[in-house]
């Protein structure tokens, strides 16, 4: 891994690398790079989750919830942008030594499905708020701006683009948090019972559990760090793990927009449940035009993300399964033609099902790739990484699939086996997942990775 890295080429500076380990030479330097992550910061999802979580289980469990949420994706993102560094693999990548080239598949479907979907949520939340602020643009014409703006974005690689982009959008986005609570001061008063709201009846003793487990139903971060973690330079790697990936940028994510979230949903007088369309309307009713461009800011940052996420997994899905390139702009338009027709389908409860599932598969994920990291931290460097991308491997690594499958499975079960249970669904898949993996494939990686370091 040492040596003098050599300058970017042009066509380097613009790939993204959907079906190869990125080369030291595409890296990027540490400012850029945090740039273009800290986009996923903002999200009316984060202020809203965090408010709903409040009226349902008590302001302070959510609060505790939030902070070990914190703790734990700090510490799992630290180690896995570092293998991500070393290695400069993707998740469809690194996914095929974990589940062979078939399995790794299924891997690539549920990154590009969970990405598509929050895509069109949060287009969805900038449709409502254009449509809102100027009816005479209906809704479907609002989703198709949207759709439209966002795929051309994408277009512009990580290296050379949505860095620029989002550091310029960042401190716009916080200046519109400060905005937007000095106005509900402002306009409502500030009182210290937005930290005593809660349930009728009162917080449950076990509710910060429950939230701590809520944010599980997000671990899809954790993929999204992987995949933008490989671009970073191996000397900056205890800086993005520390800090890029790590508890700091999850002390913004969560915890400050948790207490925004929470105090908005809590003092702004918002008609029926808290949503985000619900807070979105009320931010615009507060905040006028402002209130749009602050929707526009949150919204077009964090997309960045989930289209750019989306194409690229998609590139590498459809090359897993037929061997053919279809290309960044063929695989951005697909994307932005199922955005559109997702948002203008009524299938946000059939989404928001298949996200609870989805969120099952990911954790299970999560808890293999931290045991293979474990086992194999010594015996990888980057000249090793070419095996995983050659037509050697196996179709299907059925240790691998067997824990992968047994642990999703047990938490499918779980979930569905009532409030008692389902509590435990997601904690209990990423245990099991990382026991299962270790027991069925422990030995001969640890035996794999001797070899290689040796």
């Amino acid at each position: 891994m040492a040596g003098k890295i050599s300058a970017t080429t042009e066509s380097e500076a613009t790939a993204d690398f959907a079906s190869n380990p990125v080369p030291l030479t595409a890296r990027m330097p540490r400012g850029p790079l945090t740039m273009a992550w800290w986009g996923v910061c903002s999200a009316m999802f984060y202020l809203v989750v965090a408010g709903t979580l409040a009226h349902a289980y008590g302001a302070r469990n959510a609060l505790i919830g939030i902070i070990l949420s914190v703790a734990a994706y700090g510490v799992i993102n630290g180690v896995l942008s570092r293998y991500a560094i070393r290695t400069g693999l993707s998740v469809a990548l690194f996914s095929r030594s974990l589940f062979g080239t078939v399995g790794a598949a299924i891997a690539t479907v549920i990154f590009f499905a969970t990405a598509v979907y929050y895509a069109i949520f949060e287009g969805s939340v900038m449709a409502v708020a254009l449509n809102a602020t100027a009816p005479a643009i209906s809704y479907p014409v609002a989703a198709f701006i949207v759709v439209v703006y966002s795929v051309v974005l994408i277009f512009g690689s990580v290296q050379n683009w949505l860095d620029k982009l989002n550091g310029v959008l960042l401190p716009l986005y916080l200046i519109g948090l400060v905005v937007a609570v000095a106005l509900t001061v402002s306009e409502y008063g500030y009182s210290n019972a937005w930290l005593d709201v809660g349930p009728d009846g009162g917080a449950p003793a076990s509710g910060w559990w429950d939230c701590f487990v809520a944010f599980m139903g997000v671990w899809i971060l954790m993929m999204y760090t992987f995949d933008y973690a490989r671009f970073g330079r191996p000397q900056d790697a205890t800086y993005h793990a520390r800090f890029n990936f790590g508890i700091p940028f999850y002390v913004v994510t969560f915890l400050l927009n948790g207490i925004v979230g929470i105090f908005l949903a809590t003092t702004i007088k918002i008609e029926g449940a808290v949503s985000e369309v619900s807070v979105v309307l009320a931010l615009l009713k507060l905040m006028g035009i402002a209130g749009l461009a602050f929707v526009w800011v949150t919204q077009t940052r964090i997309n960045t993300a989930n289209f750019y996420l989306g194409t690229v997994n998609l590139e590498a899905l459809i090359e897993q399964l037929t061997g053919l390139r279809a290309g960044k702009i063929v695989c951005g338009i697909l994307i932005g033609l199922i955005v559109y027709s997702l948002m203008l389908a009524d299938v946000f409860s059939y989404l928001l099902l298949a996200l609870a599932y989805q969120g099952i598969f990911v954790v299970g994920w999560v808890g293999i790739a931290l045991v293979h990291i474990a086992i194999t931290r010594k015996g990888l460097a980057i000249a090793d990484t070419d095996a995983m991308v050659s037509t050697s491997l196996p179709a299907w690594n059925v240790r691998g699939v067997t824990a992968w499958f047994g642990s999703t499975i047990m938490g499918i079960i779980l979930l569905n086996g009532g409030s008692t249970f389902s509590s435990f669904s997601a904690p209990a898949t990423f245990l099991v997942s990382m026991a299962a993996y270790w027991l069925l494939a422990g030995s001969s990686l640890r035996t794999a990775s001797t070899a290689t370091a040796a």
